[in-house]
């Protein structure tokens, strides 16, 4: 009796969705390529870093993908295609007050990612990265400046989560914004009602 081949999760493994372009599997695979490299540093992972060569080896060669992906499917059915929110950009005002905006749509993201999948609350960098618009050494601060205030953590699998501490930033910023719009509307209220009578006096 033969074993059967123990399954690889390629995609898994560069955290792209099963039916992600050619172009985002390179972005993937050149990001955890350099996290998990011998040279990386605090970030080295031998192991982790084999694995990803060997997932891009073989998704990135369309034969191979297709044959893959037949084993895939037919081994843990095909996935929903993954929710990314976009973050946007083409703010206005101050650089700090830019970096403040982007700063919070990070979080939003990290929320909900965390919160539809608590399992596995991480997002990859690179896919921020490009959700955003920015550059990588622009990607960086805003990294740093949320793992330096607590608000976001990178994960053993190397993504970008957020944390309790994140997660009560968000819902408390949320409810700043609710009670703008709360004590607004009584004085949007009084407004309607003082043109409205001066229409009747007319």
């Amino acid at each position: 009796m033969h074993d059967t081949p123990s399954f690889t999760d390629h995609y898994g493994a560069l955290q792209v969705d099963f039916e992600c372009d050619a172009r985002r599997l390179e972005l993937a695979y050149h990001y955890f390529a350099k996290l998990y490299h011998p040279d990386s540093g605090a970030t080295a992972n031998i192991e982790k870093f084999s694995e990803v060569v060997s997932a891009y080896k073989v998704l990135r060669d369309p034969v191979a993908r297709a044959e893959y992906d037949e084993i895939y499917v037919a081994t843990l059915g095909r996935p929903r295609p993954a929710a990314n929110a976009d973050l946007g950009q083409g703010l206005n005002g101050s650089v700090a007050l830019n970096d403040a905006e982007t700063h919070d749509r990070i979080l939003s993201q990290l929320y909900k990612r965390r919160r539809e999948n608590a399992l596995s609350p991480g997002i990859v960098g690179w896919l921020l990265e490009e959700s955003l618009g920015c550059t990588e050494s622009q990607f960086e601060f805003h990294a740093w400046y949320l793992k330096s205030k607590g608000l976001m953590e990178i994960t053993e699998d190397g993504t970008f989560a957020i944390t309790v501490e994140g997660v009560d930033y968000v819902i408390a910023r949320l409810r700043k914004e609710e009670e703008k719009k709360l004590l607004a509307a009584p004085a949007a209220y009084e407004g309607n009602g003082a043109r409205g009578e001066a229409r009747e006096q007319d």
